[in-house]
């Protein structure tokens, strides 16, 4: 899932300084996960901005909503009216979440409640570790299971750097070594040999290094026309 967390209050509030009526978005997918932009953490941010506004002298007229997912148009549809009676919209989405919502309402002006951090899974109670970088070309059935582009420190791909020790990163000794999970997993499964089977260079082009990026499902838009 997309991680992100809540920016500072007093970002937020400079953020949307310049307004009188604000209109909090929350988003019910992968923001209400990690407890950082739902319906309750929509409904705390705009007690908050009200509680705070008022107290700086400039009271604000702060509301709330939350739809099932800001990255796609029939959801936001439903909070047309609303966006159109505010100055500003405080997406509590992830960055795609704030990207669509301008796209979708070029008129109204939308800023950023949370900090997009990266995809990842929740490891325990309160705590999100990333596991994925979004390369477009999965290497994972090589690994074990185990993305090195992610969870090494230095993204290498043909095997720990000369850092790794008692099987932590150099950067942090609280980080395990993406490496050496792969290997002990890798032999735990019996398919060591894997790591001696020459493979050619990633094809980085399918990462962020072609542009942005976009996937075009022809048998989809076919049956879309026809329906």
């Amino acid at each position: 899932m997309i991680v992100a967390e809540q920016k500072p209050l007093a970002e937020i509030k400079t953020l949307i300084s310049d307004a009188q009526k604000v209109l909090v978005a929350g988003c019910g997918t992968c923001v209400t996960v990690c407890f950082a932009g739902g319906a309750r953490e929509a409904a705390i941010v705009a007690s908050s901005l009200r509680m705070a506004t008022k107290l700086d002298g400039g009271a604000k007229d702060v509301t709330d909503v939350t739809v099932q997912r800001q990255c796609e148009w029939e959801y936001l549809d439903e909070i047309a009216e609303q966006v159109g009676a505010v100055d500003v919209v405080l997406s509590l989405g992830c960055g795609i979440g704030v990207q669509a919502l301008a796209e979708h309402f070029p008129d109204a002006w939308i800023v950023p409640g949370l900090n997009t951090k990266f995809l990842g899974l929740p490891t325990e109670q309160g705590v999100w570790a990333e596991r994925c970088a979004a390369c477009g070309d999965c290497i994972l059935g090589l690994t074990g299971g185990i993305c090195p582009i992610a969870r090494c420190s230095k993204s290498l791909l043909n095997g720990p750097c000369g850092g790794s020790e008692d099987g932590h990163c150099e950067i942090n000794d609280e980080i395990p070594c993406a490496w050496q999970l792969i290997y002990d997993r890798l032999s735990h499964m019996g398919k060591l040999d894997r790591l001696l089977e020459i493979q050619p260079p990633k094809n980085w082009r399918t990462s962020r290094d072609g542009g942005p990026r976009k996937i075009v499902r022809p048998d989809l838009r076919l049956a879309a026309d026809e329906d």
